[in-house]
């Protein structure tokens, strides 16, 4: 579990403000220098703990450390070790540019990222041997007396000593979006420390009004710093990491059982062990898929600068396939699907009909008002702007007290003094003895109190802000008033406040169902509020669960409790963590989106962490990629770019796992039957680089439309069941090569005796030259038919870059035995007859292949 601190604030609530200064060995004219100094010693600087980042050297070290590099760097070493050192650069060189491009691509959105995060304000006022000086946060220690005023960030967590009209925002740390009240009187202790009201923590900031308050935590001890903490472990791999491992652990296992086989095949037939060795070390760069890290890499830089262009800032590459893998977005409500701020929606009388009288008598309270406004207040006098100045002048003012929790002024208008009373509802109902629906004014007797109160309930289970409006009228004559004059009101009507939803947010979240994510809601709001939210924006609600439910249950309960609900209310930081995991665990590939400190540990969890451009600064610095526009809509954007990237990621995979499948069929077949090796080792390997260049354009290429409509991610099984399907095709037509080649051109004519040393060397190499060929043009051709469902050329067709890279490598596989390097490759000219039935043979693959990959859709879906 999460500690969620605030501990130390709890126990100095229930006291006395004299008394919680006497306990912390503090005075309301602050500390000295010397105790300044000896709690520096004891306590540390007020810093919170932010996670690691490894230098340089570690950010490669950990790329280095993957099982596919590992593999690919141990096969340079034993090429370099017997000498074949053309193998050794080849392979060294794909490992190098690999590791580089994803180091550098990662650094610069790290950089980019780093200039958004100014974490909180650098100084705050301090109260010093009874004089206020300004000193850097880092520099605060417990004892300190604060001093803040409206704007002001709250730099640690306080106990309040002073307050006057003091209203803060919590949104950061509860997601509560409207302001909370605070003051100096000693209060109970509740279940929670940031309930209490006379408590203020770091990370929350100061919308109005003035206050002191004592240091009760700093740095890793506050709220904010128990969430820090959780932060600065190592990250959880994600589906996508999980998936990379899967295939790589696959291909090794592979490799390392088809290299024993041909080793030992060759070695007892050929009787050569050292001549198996270097065989059997082709055969495994052939069959490790060395260009996997350069296209993952390519491909998701790809996706990144195409987001870059949206003005969304990706910290890490992998976030991008996770991003087309998620099938469930889990988001916070404040902030990321509303707007963060308060508007008046609506001013109603006591029937709950609309009524310009509240609006104009709540208008006046705050405008005549001389205290700080607060947001309430602002909101009322941004709902639009009424000439009041011209009707009536200010008379007289009541305060707002925590007391009376209501405030009030008195105007000269209509010929009469008018005090015009706003505030909590159940204290400006308890002030009042009649109320007025029109022109008509009638007693408040109890038995309609439970019905007037039933509207203002209304307005609050639909997740309202609500205050109620009462007025009365004075002789003229009386010109001073008091709290005491607050009573025989006329109950006139409620102003209802609320959090609007971004403008682009239903828009979003429809684009989401389309394709293929549900949302939930994880808020530490209350339900009212959210559902209403929901509701706004066009979310379904499939149950509404409070967070006090979520205590003791068990980690399978909550798995399936979050399967089946749509909304999470309340909840604290480790409740938002926990409901992502029990997601997880049930094989969803989950985002979370969310702007808050109290977001940060669930955005870490999750497959993908987004945040907003107006998130807190912990909250994107826990995120994998970060919105710097306020429209949601990007959200789908990043979806199908991440489908995209993955799709092309998947075509090389899939292209490279039944190529290499059937080639090594053939391999161990030739390697058993054929007097001969079936193809020598520098052939091996020129023609498994050649066949991943053909492949360099893939990060190019265009995705299906219909593989974007649903969340990808990997299948290792159906992978495997490609690679049976698929891979022997082509085992098909390289035994009829091996046939061809034999029995056609007489190569079969290396076993008679008597032949001179030279022509049996012209058959072996003969032979090697039509297999390399008929080899590398079909594995190249076949990228066009497993790159798409469809009929390739006709209903889809590849990108240019993809369409040149292949035409490229064919062309070279038709040149190479009529070149000036083919002496040195072992490839001599083939008969014109050859190229007949090579292109026969090439036409037959590709429709016996398109029919094989029509089948296997046909029996395991698309993709």
């Amino acid at each position: 579990m999460l500690n969620q601190g605030g501990g130390e604030v709890l126990s100095l609530a229930v006291l006395p403000a004299p008394t919680a200064l006497a306990r912390l060995g503090a005075s309301e004219k602050g500390l000295d220098p010397d105790q300044v100094e000896e709690r520096r010693q004891r306590y540390g600087p007020n810093e919170a703990a932010r996670a690691q980042r490894a230098g340089p050297l570690g950010e490669i070290w950990a790329r280095a450390k993957n099982p596919l590099v590992i593999q690919l760097l141990v096969i340079a070493t034993v090429s370099g070790l017997l000498g074949d050192a053309r193998a050794a650069a080849v392979v060294g060189a794909m490992i190098v540019l690999s590791v580089a491009m994803g180091y550098v691509q990662e650094a610069r959105s790290n950089r980019a990222v780093e200039k958004l995060l100014s974490l909180i304000k650098a100084a705050c006022t301090v109260l010093r041997s009874g004089r206020e000086e300004e000193i850097p946060l880092r520099d605060l220690v417990p004892g300190d007396i604060v001093v803040l005023a409206a704007g002001d960030i709250v730099p640690a967590d306080l106990r309040l000593t002073a307050a006057k009209d003091f209203y803060v925002s919590q949104a950061a740390l509860t997601g509560e979006s409207l302001p909370v009240e605070k003051n100096s009187a000693p209060c109970a202790a509740g279940p929670s420390a940031l309930d209490l009201p006379n408590a203020v923590f770091q990370g929350s900031n100061v919308l109005s009004g003035t206050a002191r308050g004592v240091v009760a935590a700093t740095g890793s001890r506050t709220f904010f710093g128990a969430i820090s903490q959780t932060l600065a472990g190592r990250r959880a791999p994600t589906s996508f990491d999980h998936g990379l491992r899967d295939f790589t652990w696959l291909m090794i296992r592979f490799m390392a059982v088809m290299v024993a086989v041909v080793f030992l095949l060759v070695g007892l037939t050929k009787g050569s062990w050292a001549q198996a060795l270097l065989f059997g070390l082709s055969v495994a760069v052939g069959l490790t898929p060395e260009m996997l890290p350069m296209i993952v890499t390519v491909n998701l830089s790809k996706g990144a600068l195409a987001m870059s262009r949206k003005k969304v800032v990706v910290k890490r590459l992998n976030s991008i396939q996770n991003f087309g893998a998620m099938d469930v977005l889990c988001t916070d409500k404040t902030g990321t699907l509303t707007q963060d701020r308060i508007v008046l929606e609506r001013h109603v009388d006591v029937t709950n009909r609309p009524s310009d009288d509240v609006l104009r008598y709540a208008y006046m309270n705050s405008y005549y008002q001389t205290g700080l406004r607060n947001l309430l207040d602002r909101a009322i006098l941004a709902h639009g702007a009424l000439d009041v100045e011209r009707s009536c002048r200010k008379v007289d003012e009541i305060p707002f007290d925590f007391t009376r929790r209501r405030m009030s002024v008195v105007i000269d208008y209509e010929d009469e003094h008018v005090l015009i009373c706003k505030g909590a509802v159940e204290e400006v109902f308890a002030a009042c003895s009649r109320y007025q629906v029109d022109d008509e004014v009638h007693p408040l007797i109890d038995l309609l109190k439970r019905d007037l109160l039933e509207e203002y309930e209304a307005l609050s289970a639909d997740g309202y802000r609500v205050l109620a409006v009462a007025y009365r009228g004075f002789p003229r004559a009386q010109e001073v008033f008091s709290a005491a004059d607050e009573a025989e009101l006329i109950l006139l009507g409620y102003v209802a406040f609320y959090d609007p939803p971004k403008d682009s947010a239903a828009g979003a979240l429809e684009a989401l169902r389309r394709t293929g994510v549900s949302v939930k809601i994880l808020t530490g709001d209350n339900a009212l509020v959210t559902g209403k939210v929901c509701r706004d924006v066009g979310l379904p609600i499939e149950g509404i669960v409070s967070g006090d439910r979520l205590e003791g249950l068990s980690d399978a309960g909550l798995a399936e409790l979050a399967a089946e609900t749509t909304v999470f209310a309340k909840l604290s930081p480790s409740q938002k963590d926990r409901i992502i995991r029990a997601l997880q665990s049930q094989g969803h590939v989950v985002g979370f989106l969310g702007d808050g400190i109290n977001d940060a540990p669930a955005m870490k969890t999750a497959d993908v962490g987004i945040s907003v451009d107006s998130a807190a600064d912990v909250a994107k610095e826990s995120a994998d990629i970060v919105l710097l526009q306020k429209s949601l809509l990007v959200l789908e954007d990043g979806i199908l770019e991440g489908r995209r990237v993955f799709g092309n990621i998947i075509k090389y995979v899939k292209m490279g796992a039944s190529s290499n499948f059937g080639n090594m069929f053939s391999v161990v077949g030739g390697s058993w039957l054929l007097p001969f090796l079936p193809m020598a080792p520098i052939q091996i390997l020129v023609n498994n680089l050649l066949y991943d260049f053909s492949q360099v354009g893939i990060p190019t290429d265009q995705v299906d439309e219909e593989y974007l409509e649903k969340p990808q991610r990997w299948d290792i099984g159906r992978i495997k069941k490609f690679m049976l399907w698929i891979g022997p095709m082509s085992s098909i037509f390289d035994y009829a090569t091996f046939f061809l080649m034999l029995y056609g051109y007489r190569c079969v004519e290396f076993t008679r005796a008597g032949l001179a040393p030279g022509v049996k060397a012209g058959y072996e190499q003969l032979f090697h030259t039509g297999w390399f060929v008929e080899s590398l043009l079909t594995q190249t051709m076949i990228v066009h038919i497993i790159r798409t469902n469809r009929i390739p050329f006709l209903q889809s067709r590849p990108s240019p870059g993809l369409a040149l890279t292949t035409l490229a490598v064919m062309a070279a596989a038709v040149c190479l035995p009529y070149s000036a390097l083919a002496p040195y490759l072992g490839l001599v000219p083939l008969p014109g007859s050859y190229w007949l039935w090579l292109l026969a043979m090439l036409l037959a693959y590709s429709v016996l292949t398109h029919a094989m990959k029509t089948c296997f859709i046909k029996r395991y879906g698309a993709d």
